[in-house]
């Protein structure tokens, strides 16, 4: 809860992973799991980045597997592939490869990082 100088009161939230574009809320963990069940992916993080038209789209970065190098035909069958495993709003509209995820000590991925990089770098765009 804030009290603000007028008098009036806000409650805030904590701020959680939860995606929300074009109305549905999309939980990181459900897309993260689908796409792990793909071959081609070793790691996977889901955030939420801003999007005139639906709020946020979802936009994944992914670790491949050795074998695999990234490509724009390999994005599409990522999504293609999350789409048939869950709702059809769930799917990344985005896809980036990484070499590596930022982690906890404990191993946790640490999506705030991936998320503020995301919205500083559509800032400066």
């Amino acid at each position: 809860v804030e009290y603000e100088p007028d008098g009036s009161v806000s409650f805030i939230g904590r701020a959680d992973d939860v995606i929300t574009s074009s109305g549905y809320r999309i939980g990181p963990f459900d897309v993260e799991s689908a796409l792990i069940e793909h071959p081609a992916v070793n790691e996977a993080a889901v955030v939420g980045v801003p999007d005139p038209q639906r709020t946020e789209i979802v936009k994944a970065f992914v670790v491949l597997a050795p074998a695999y190098k990234g490509s724009e035909a390999l994005a599409e069958e990522l999504a293609q592939h999350v789409k048939k495993q869950l709702s059809a709003h769930s799917y990344p509209r985005e896809v980036e490869f990484v070499s590596e995820l930022p982690k906890t000590p404990s191993g946790k991925i640490q999506r705030f990082l991936l998320r503020k990089a995301e919205v500083d770098k559509r800032k400066d765009s």
